[in-house]
């Protein structure tokens, strides 16, 4: 029986004990979140891989310009209107580039496809022991551990020669898919009551069509449903080296740990609800929304209600519009304007246009409901992120939310393999060590019979 009494006791100490003046933070000049105070981030790397462009500097100020995503210097929107042009899904390309820093050539590419596609299946039992005997109520959590176990398949787990890097990647870049839909399979399985269906991956599917054979089943998805799994994993496969998991995967990478140990960090990292899970918010935020408003066009009735979630009134009572503002973007996400060109479609098939057009109204009103709130002088300027929309394209498509960031992890695991070699090739060679002050002060030890209750 637990001690309530003893643990309100240390709860309270450890409290206590946690408590740092605010004022400190401005003595010292600590970037906390290692931010800026005009809200930039600290330089604390260089990289070849992705750039993140939301401002510009003139004069010492920050300048809000539209975003651009690069991914090894190439426009996301060049990439993704380049593929979608041609008819065919553009991530194994993605996975190439990111990972070599060029596009390849077409027999390149396919056989790049091929090797990676011959690498979905899991070793044998891997399936049964590690996923389906274990149970587990997190997606992410049961890829966690999955990715642990694979580190004692490999005889060649602790070698962090490039060669062996590069075959550590694909292996665990192709198999990423696999784990996740078997996860949930599992998932589903133990606490829903549903049938276990493990499908075996098929080669002659591009990634998106595959994961989504794993999840519903041949002939359960269209053209449309694939080619938007497609693009989000291509708009998720990487942001720069400062998002929090890959700075996590960086700084895990830098003691020359192995790839498995430093993959399990990073999904640790994106488990958490403020890097991962924003476009669960935005679904549950929406889903309120659409309870509340009686008129879904009438845009007075939409200002008013957005109003009421900023003031703390409506919704989960954070005063937060979910899946609006970014750390970077500020005047666009490209992602996002990526991803809403396809969704209007998907909203068609789907018989969700209403819908739709319900997210595109509050995205047009969010900016100005924002600046009535703070008021014109206080208010930053703000834009949709990406999460905006995927959740609702995800939802159109029958995606379980239980994989909602799971599909976030199959996407950034090819960022993250990137930094990784980066990081322990031709980086500073340096493990990552910032510095933290202590401000406890000097205190002397006490014999223990003369301490004070």
């Amino acid at each position: 029986m637990e001690n309530t009494g003893f643990f309100k006791k240390l709860e309270s100490s450890v409290r206590e004990s946690c408590q740092i003046d605010n004022g400190l933070f401005e003595k010292y000049d600590v970037k906390r979140g290692l931010r800026n105070n005009d809200r930039t981030g600290v330089l604390v790397g260089l990289t070849n891989i992705g750039d993140v462009v939301g401002y510009e500097k003139e004069n010492g100020k920050v300048v809000a310009v539209p975003g651009r995503l690069l991914y090894r210097g190439i426009d996301i929107e060049d990439i993704t209107h380049g593929f979608q042009m041609e008819k065919r899904h553009g991530f194994d390309e993605t996975v190439y580039l990111l990972l070599t820093g060029k596009l390849p050539q077409k027999n390149e590419l396919e056989e790049f496809s091929s090797h990676l596609a011959s690498l979905r299946g899991l070793p044998d039992h891997f399936t049964k022991d590690m996923i389906l005997s274990m149970k587990g109520k997190d997606v992410l959590n049961m890829l966690a551990r999955s990715v642990l176990g694979l580190y004692t398949l490999d005889d060649h787990a602790d070698d962090i020669s490039l060669a062996n890097m590069v075959k550590q990647s694909l292996n665990l870049i192709a198999k990423f898919p696999s784990i996740i839909a078997y996860s949930y399979q599992a998932l589903r399985h133990a606490y829903q009551g549903k049938t276990l269906s493990i499908r075996h991956p098929q080669p002659k599917l591009t990634t998106a069509e595959n994961f989504l054979h794993l999840i519903k089943g041949e002939g359960f998805y269209s053209r449309l449903q694939a080619d938007l799994i497609d693009l989000s994993l291509v708009l998720h496969a990487e942001h720069g080296g400062g998002n929090n998991s890959t700075f996590t995967m960086r700084v895990t990478s830098s003691t020359e740990t192995d790839i498995y140990s430093a993959v399990t960090s990073a999904i640790g990292s994106l488990k958490g609800p403020l890097h991962g899970g924003a476009n669960l918010k935005v679904l549950t935020m929406m889903e309120d929304i659409k309870k509340n408003v009686k008129n879904w066009k009438n845009e007075a009735e939409v200002e008013n209600y957005l109003l009421k979630i900023l003031k703390k009134e409506a919704n989960d009572r954070t005063g937060i519009i979910y899946g609006i503002g970014h750390a970077v973007y500020t005047i666009s996400d490209p992602r996002a304007i990526l991803l809403k060109e396809k969704a209007r479609e998907l909203a068609i098939e789907s018989g969700k246009s209403d819908e739709f057009e319900l997210y595109a109204l509050v995205e047009r009103l969010t900016p100005e409901v924002f600046r009535k709130f703070k008021g014109e002088q206080t208010a930053k300027v703000v834009c949709i992120n990406v999460d905006f929309y995927s959740g609702f394209v995800y939802s159109c498509i029958g995606i379980p939310k239980e994989l909602y960031t799971p599909l976030f992890a199959m996407a950034r695991i090819s960022g993250w393999c990137a930094h990784r070699m980066e990081e322990l090739t031709f980086s500073a060679k340096r493990i990552i060590r910032p510095a933290f002050k202590n401000v406890y002060g000097r205190r002397s030890y006490i014999p223990l019979d003369q301490r004070a209750g």
